[in-house]
């Protein structure tokens, strides 16, 4: 087990890692070439959002941050996270500068003045309409902002907050939903839209007090990445029955099926992934990919 935070609770400078990004890359962010038809499609990502300790681990920020930079600055962000579950789809305040949504609790009171004033995402909004909205009515939460699967990662990534983001929520949490949803983002890809699925490989709290149950964690995680490496969308969609150590490494749905959301936005879902990080942190892999 790999980590910088030795109690992810009570860190010396609360969101210091962070600040020392900021004061390294922000002109280099906000210099960022943005995407243009010429570049072609965007892959989609899955990643491992973790929560504000995130903002205290220099080693996941700088990685993200690196992540972004392999990529064309994207016309907008398209988020879907584990904490948002609505039926049917619902999508987030595009509102320039929304206030965020600090969907934790038991961290330092800095975590929750964190700001990440993204500029006016209407059009982005306007845009999921047209595509969700086909079938069924698309509701928008007008005062709900970005939680925390959304804006801790695009925090790191994207540190100027420069690009329209709209978050979506997921319709439940059955796999198959969830790969539907993302076939019907995927056509967002070719307008420099990126997509991104976030969630965690593996996501247990109890690896925390009974660090013996990482290698179920580790068992799990190496057996995401083969069927990751091998296309087999039908293994990764089953995986409570398919995944050793599952019933350890999600206790729950929310985390890993963001994961399915991703591989739907592919132009082939079968075809390999490339993992763009690769580690554990505090017993739970970190580990975040993207398609072509």
């Amino acid at each position: 087990m790999t980590g910088t935070v030795p109690d992810p609770f009570d860190p010396a400078v609360p969101a210091g890692a962070y600040d020392d990004l900021l004061a390294r890359v922000l002109p280099q962010a906000r210099a960022h070439r943005a995407w243009d038809t010429t570049d072609g499609r965007l892959p989609a990502l899955f990643l491992s959002h973790g929560a504000p300790p995130v903002l205290d681990d220099a080693q996941w920020l700088d990685d993200l941050f690196a992540w972004s930079q392999t990529m064309p600055k994207p016309c907008g962000i398209v988020v879907v996270s584990a904490h948002w579950e609505n039926a049917p789809v619902a999508i987030s305040a595009s509102a320039a500068g929304t206030p965020l949504y600090y969907d934790f609790g038991g961290f330092h009171p800095r975590y929750y003045t964190l700001r990440y004033p993204t500029p006016d995402a209407t059009r982005l909004a306007q845009r999921l309409a047209a595509t969700l909205g086909t079938t069924t009515p698309l509701h928008q939460h007008t005062g709900r902002g970005l939680d925390h699967g959304a804006f801790i990662p695009l925090m790191a990534m994207y540190p100027a907050a420069d690009v329209p983001v709209v978050q979506v929520s997921m319709p439940s949490l059955d796999p198959q939903a969830l790969f539907a949803l993302g076939e019907r983002l995927r056509p967002l890809r070719d307008e420099g839209i990126l997509v991104i699925g976030s969630g965690f490989m593996t996501h247990s709290f109890a690896v925390f007090s009974e660090p013996s149950l990482v290698g179920h964690n580790r068992a799990f995680d190496q057996w995401a990445a083969d069927a990751l490496a091998r296309g087999d969308v039908d293994a990764l969609t089953d995986y409570r029955a398919k995944a050793p150590g599952a019933a350890v490494a999600h206790v729950t749905a929310d985390h890993y099926v963001p994961l399915l959301l991703t591989l739907g936005t592919a132009t082939d879902p079968e075809a390999p992934v490339t993992t763009a990080i690769e580690r554990f942190w505090l017993g739970n892999s970190i580990r975040s990919v993207q398609v072509a």
